[in-house]
């Protein structure tokens, strides 16, 4: 399935939405997000896998003041489309308390009957230069 234009807007939007609630702790509000059984993957992170929205509104409020100053994302690709499931890769740019840190996003989109949400999210931590 070619994506349309209002789906490619609808996923870059929401890929952007992620870092504002984030950012603002509005995590009452992560089903505008996350599918309610999404696995999050943040191995490389340190902090596991966490599956389904109460882990992940868990988790954030566990790192409190570690958790980024800001989320920034970049170079979002809409990599696939089928029928109502899509595979999104994208840059993302966490400003620490102790400096930034650069990650790559790996994310299933899903279309449910409230809009298209993330499914599935592996974040993996830039470590190096050039590293395939």
């Amino acid at each position: 399935m070619t994506p349309t234009t209002a789906d490619r807007v609808a996923i870059h939007e929401l890929i952007a939405l992620h870092g504002h609630l984030f950012d603002a702790g509005e995590l009452d509000r992560l089903d505008e997000l996350f599918t309610e059984d999404v696995v999050y993957d943040v191995e490389d992170l340190g902090g596991g896998l966490l599956q389904g929205i109460p882990a992940i509104r868990q988790a954030a409020q566990t790192l409190g003041d570690q958790n980024p100053l800001g989320h920034h994302t970049t170079n979002v690709v809409l990599a696939e489309l089928r029928d109502d499931v899509g595979r999104v890769l994208y840059k993302g740019i966490g400003v620490n308390m102790d400096g930034s840190s650069t990650v790559i996003y790996e994310d299933v989109v899903q279309r449910t009957a409230r809009g298209w949400r993330l499914a599935a999210r592996k974040v993996r931590l830039r470590r190096r230069p050039l590293e395939p």
